[in-house]
């Protein structure tokens, strides 16, 4: 019986030590892939495109990503949107302020004040009440990606 019962216990530490691992490995999709399949980055991915900024996210990276949802961008005064999708200058500076080079993943968030942008300004990191960038509400964390990692967030955020 306790051969049994330690064998049934070995067992279930490794059946849920692989769930585990599973659970952190990479997805074999890439940053602008998972975005798109997740249903809920539609705006964010149009605005990538008309910043051509598709096949650079789509790179090795590793890439930190926080990204806004088409709620957040719904966020923005009327016609801004609009009027970004036009210039590619200043959309791109928005866009890559929402980028972090290399993988930081949540529980690395929570021990920095800011972090340098691909964008070249650092963006406010503040864990007083839960995680904001910038003033923005991270909602969701550590979607791995291939080459890098999301944190979706519930505003876009502008440099300065």
């Amino acid at each position: 019986m306790r051969k049994l019962f330690a064998s049934a216990l070995v067992f279930a530490l490794v059946i849920t030590g692989a769930a585990g691992l599973r659970a952190t490995e990479p997805q074999a999709k890439d940053i602008v892939d998972t975005a798109v399949a997740a249903g809920s980055f539609t705006t964010l991915a149009k605005a990538l495109q008309a910043a051509g900024l598709i096949e650079t996210l789509k790179g090795k990276g590793p890439f930190t990503v926080f990204a806004p949802t088409d709620e957040a961008f719904a966020k923005l005064p009327a016609g801004t949107l609009e009027a970004l999708l036009k210039d590619k200058a200043k959309l791109t500076a928005i866009l890559t302020y929402h980028v972090v080079p290399g993988k930081v993943m949540a529980a690395d968030v929570v021990k920095l004040k800011e972090a340098k942008t691909v964008q070249g300004q650092m963006v406010k990191i503040d864990t007083s009440m839960g995680v904001k960038v910038d003033n923005a509400k991270v909602v969701k964390t550590d979607i791995v990606c291939s080459n890098g990692v999301i944190h979706v967030i519930d505003s876009v955020i502008i440099p300065k």
